[in-house]
């Protein structure tokens, strides 16, 4: 009996695949498509098919993340005392512990890429392999335009930590209806794998004031799923999930993920300077209009319209002038201006640029070299009082805050303040840029102990 019974299971596997293959196959002569070999689909190649393969190639490298820290609760107050120009009273912290998922990319290193929304505010952060081991990460470095961190956990205490990596694809070559997995951790429950296709690319919108070139899928992504890995059939990283569009924050089929060649770009600043170094073009533009293509004779809508080319910019010395309409980037298509600021967004200052162009019906290429953005002197009066006529800028590389101002007759110089100062230290403790010099000054006592560096020297000066 149980001989027979095998012998019927496998007729009725075969038989199955037949089927597959004969509707395939008639697909391929209605609708003309070329279909690609079986060995390209794991689930095809497999008996009876199965995305196991992939799933075991990739599951180790995503890991669980789990966070912890204390946030200021937010006070309707503050723009009163902004207006009136007093010190803000002392905000009230309260606790608080988050879910999310990571991708280990560097085995060797220990290097795990995840959300900024994941480990904002965050204390401590620990990872879960899918072992079940857990250890402690340090923020390497964080980018919350395109809302991208890099993590970094400590092998050395940890000699027998098993990390596995995932390679990364180019999401230059993605398309529409490519099959695709997302792995992370939803609502908490563990290490979870749904597939799906890409819906749609070169989503954006979702927050303007964001870097915003997504990937869209209908793989299943909840909370939680935020920093897990989108992969393609061969195991391969092609985007971290960041987005869902839900109502109540459940999923409905429309989720994104971060493409993995702006990723890859981001990582690369935060090992090597600790921050996103963002490269400028210089342009004002938005996207094409019916009426405007019809105004400027365009053939298509696709491309970034170009209103101004700033004076002195990357794209003014490149040739771009206003008018024109940017279809490419490195030979990448782009389809709105919000992919062009994305895609240049995500790449280093210094680095060289060739931009495919639209003008008067004719194509261009013009190559550019993009620009360290300009630094806007901040004027932080309302920090303390004794720093009222003074102006701040942060010095690169978070190596402190330098006074490049102080207005004759100020509170700030009568305090003993001077140009060229540079603010390294409150009440000794390590002052690296003008937000951290903004939270100590905020939760310090009355007595403020400003460390500064004058020249070769270093003094304290004491704000009351």
């Amino acid at each position: 009996m149980l001989s027979q019974l095998l012998l019927s299971m496998n007729y009725y596997k075969e038989t199955y695949m037949k089927k597959m293959t004969i509707r395939l196959l008639l697909l391929s002569v209605v609708f003309s498509i070329q279909l690609p070999a079986f060995a390209a689909f794991p689930f095809l190649s497999n008996n009876p098919p199965t995305l196991a393969t992939v799933v075991e190639k990739v599951s180790p490298a995503v890991v669980n993340i789990s966070v912890s820290g204390k946030q200021k609760e937010q006070r309707s107050m503050d723009d009163i005392f902004e207006f009136f120009n007093k010190q803000r009273p002392k905000q009230a912290e309260k606790k608080f512990v988050g879910l999310g998922s990571g991708v280990i990319i560097d085995s060797q290193k220990g290097y795990i890429i995840t959300n900024f929304h994941v480990i904002e505010n965050a204390d401590e952060i620990k990872v879960e392999l899918k072992s079940g081991q857990i250890l402690v990460a340090q923020v390497v470095g964080q980018d919350k335009q395109s809302d991208i961190a890099l993590l970094k956990v400590d092998l050395s205490n940890n000699k027998n930590a098993q990390l596995a990596e995932i390679a990364f694809a180019d999401s230059d070559k993605l398309r529409v209806g490519d099959f695709v997995l997302a792995i992370g951790n939803p609502f908490g429950l563990g290490q979870t794998v749904t597939s799906g296709i890409i819906s749609a690319l070169g989503r954006s919108g979702l927050n303007l004031e964001n870097l915003e070139n997504f990937i869209q899928t209908d793989a299943a992504i909840n909370s939680g799923n935020s920093g897990g890995a989108l992969v393609n059939l061969e195991g391969e990283l092609i985007g971290v999930n960041t987005a869902i569009l839900g109502p109540n924050g459940g999923n409905i089929g429309i989720g994104f993920a971060i493409p993995s060649n702006m990723i890859k770009n981001l990582i690369e600043q935060l090992i090597e300077h600790g921050e996103v170094r963002r490269g400028i073009l210089g342009v004002r533009g938005g996207e094409i209009t019916p009426e405007l293509a019809k105004s400027f004779s365009l053939k298509s809508q696709h491309g970034a319209f170009v209103y101004e080319v700033n004076s002195g910019s990357a794209a003014e010395e490149a040739g771009v002038k206003a008018g024109d309409v940017i279809v490419a980037v490195n030979s990448y298509k782009i389809k709105s201006f919000a992919e062009l600021r994305a895609k240049v967004g995500t790449l280093g200052s210094g680095k060289t640029i060739k931009l495919t162009v639209m003008r008067d019906n004719r194509q261009l290429m013009l190559e550019a070299v993009l620009k360290a953005p300009q630094q806007k002197p901040e004027k932080v009066a309302l920090l303390h009082p004794a720093l009222n006529g003074a102006t701040l800028v942060n010095i690169d590389n978070n190596q402190g805050v330098e006074i490049t101002q102080v207005i004759p007759g100020s509170i700030a110089e009568k305090y003993g303040i001077k140009a060229s100062d540079i603010i390294i230290g409150v009440n000794r403790t390590e002052t690296k840029n003008i937000e951290a010099l903004r939270e100590m000054i905020t939760s310090a006592p009355d007595l403020i102990a400003l460390n500064i560096k004058r020249g070769d020297q270093s003094l304290y000066l004491i704000l009351k």
